[in-house]
């Protein structure tokens, strides 16, 4: 009996010690740490891609937009063009609408009017944890949904997004609805599981083919989905509008095999930038000219070449 109870105590404690450990790493993704607001602004502003004065001249409203799951997203919508070509922008893990300023301006120098908005639990968004696109993806169809609607039938729309903002544009246009004229898919990763597992060795030292599955249950009752529904190479194939699919040869971050992984499984108009300079999402701030060249000849051959404007 003694033995019994010795075999069963250990056992008990087994499955504490590896429940502790899947609430653990659950919590580090659901509850991933942000960067602060006041730090990205003072960033941005000290590298010169968010100009204080130029934005607050810029013609532009602030815009709530309700979300599927019952929080409110907080977006800007700058509108210094008589055009009905407009581009969303979708901003990486961590980050705020504040960083995607930058991308905003490349667009309106070019003649589009520009949404940039904060993610669910980022920035001034609600929402009390983050999906990695897998909820994302719904809330950017509702930001979608509401510009449709405010800007009628005659909307020719682009979406860019940046890292996880990439991700979630792709499982948008896969999953939900390919539904903007042209996509641009800054270093996003092609599958979740194949990410985790990447920086679970690299970062935790786990044996991610013993770790995940476990964490995976963990995630599923908690947050409702698994690690593996967060896919972009598994729709890829549904996505017929032009992908520009741009990443930094020296991400190490997310790498840029997934990208390749990604433009190779798209079927359809697509171009591919591959950034000589810059580690994770930083192939615009290192790269400038040669990524407003890639969006340049992008946009000549499979955008404004159809008639558009």
């Amino acid at each position: 009996m003694k033995k019994f109870m010795r075999s069963l105590l250990s056992i008990l404690a087994f499955l504490s010690a590896l429940s502790a450990l899947g609430v653990y790493f659950t919590n580090r993704l659901m509850y991933i740490k942000k960067k602060n607001d006041d730090l990205i602004l003072e960033r941005e502003t000290t590298a010169g891609r968010f100009l204080p004065l130029d934005f607050d001249l810029l013609p532009k409203r602030e815009v709530t937009i309700q979300s599927p799951f019952g929080y409110q997203l907080k977006a800007v919508l700058a509108e210094p063009h008589r055009t009905n070509l407009y581009v969303i922008i979708c901003h990486g893990v961590t980050e705020n609408k504040t960083n995607s300023v930058k991308y905003m301006n490349l667009f309106l120098n070019r003649g589009f009017n520009v949404l940039i908005y904060d993610h669910r639990r980022h920035g001034e968004s609600g929402g009390k944890t983050t999906s990695y696109g897998h909820y994302e993806k719904d809330d950017l169809k509702a930001v979608v949904d509401w510009l449709k609607i405010e800007k009628g039938p005659l909307l020719q729309l682009g979406i860019h997004g940046e890292s996880m903002g990439a991700a979630t544009m792709l499982l948008y246009a896969g999953m939900l609805e390919d539904s903007a004229n042209f996509y641009i898919a800054d270093c996003p990763f092609s599958s979740f599981e194949e990410q985790l597992a990447y920086r679970l060795k690299k970062e935790m030292k786990l044996p991610p083919k013993i770790f995940l599955p476990f964490a995976n249950i963990f995630l599923k009752i908690r947050e409702g989905y698994s690690i593996k529904e967060v896919s972009p190479i598994s729709f890829i194939q549904n996505i017929r509008k032009p992908v520009l699919f741009i990443h930094s040869k020296k991400d190490d971050y997310i790498l840029p095999s997934m990208t390749l992984e990604l433009y190779e499984k798209k079927q359809g108009p697509k171009k591919l930038y591959l950034a000589e300079n810059g580690v994770h999402a930083q192939s615009l701030n290192e790269n400038k000219a040669k990524y407003e060249q890639a969006i340049d000849e992008f946009l000549e051959e499979f955008v404004f070449a159809d008639d558009m404007i």
